[in-house]
């Protein structure tokens, strides 16, 4: 059966390749923002249905729809892709002092019978001291804008500077394995 990536990140992509999937990627195009609640493991779940609801008309023939959201936990507070340049720079140096928990939710869709599932995993990272001159070149770059809690450590940048993972890495990057794969199979089962 077919396989649809219904996300335009980047890391999620790479993650499914690894998996060693072919696949095709439809873009959700939703308003993530008109959805909000305190909860980060209700708000990801709830992003990721809805990133799901969006592709779903999209797709043609029997597929299975794989989404994912992720936002980023600090010292108890939501954090997904920040707004602007402060609030990245903002977000960025303070990883250092406490570690970012990232939040990632999956849902798979066998379409040829309408059977949905979920999980989320969640992950920690720290990071060593992040110097000045090396936030200027992220930042720089744009891809800040693009990562919930604004950064990636697969970044060449940034990945010299993780600390340690407490989790599994692919989980920080957007897509956990290891809960996809089971996911999958409990789709098709």
């Amino acid at each position: 059966m077919k396989i649809i990536l219904g996300s335009q990140s980047k890391g999620r992509k790479k993650i499914l390749e690894e998996m060693g999937y072919d696949f095709e990627v439809i873009p959700p195009n939703i308003d993530e923002k008109s959805i909000r609640m305190d909860d980060p493991v209700k708000l990801t779940l709830a992003l990721a249905h809805a990133k799901a609801d969006a592709v779903i008309p999209k797709i043609a023939e029997d597929a299975i729809l794989i989404t994912s959201d992720q936002v980023v936990v600090w010292r108890g507070k939501i954090r997904e892709k920040p707004e602007n340049e402060k609030e990245a720079r903002e977000f960025l140096t303070s990883y250092t002092r406490y570690p970012a928990e990232t939040v990632t939710a999956v849902v798979v869709i066998n379409t040829s019978n309408g059977k949905r599932v979920e999980g989320v995993d969640i992950a920690r990272v720290w990071f060593k001291p992040i110097p000045e001159e090396l936030v200027q070149k992220y930042l720089a770059t744009g891809d800040v804008f693009h990562q919930a809690g604004g950064f990636s450590t697969i970044h060449p940048l940034l990945e010299n500077y993780v600390e340690r993972i407490e989790g599994a890495p692919d989980s920080v990057i957007g897509l956990p394995k290891e809960l996809t794969r089971r996911l999958i199979k409990e789709c098709v089962a």
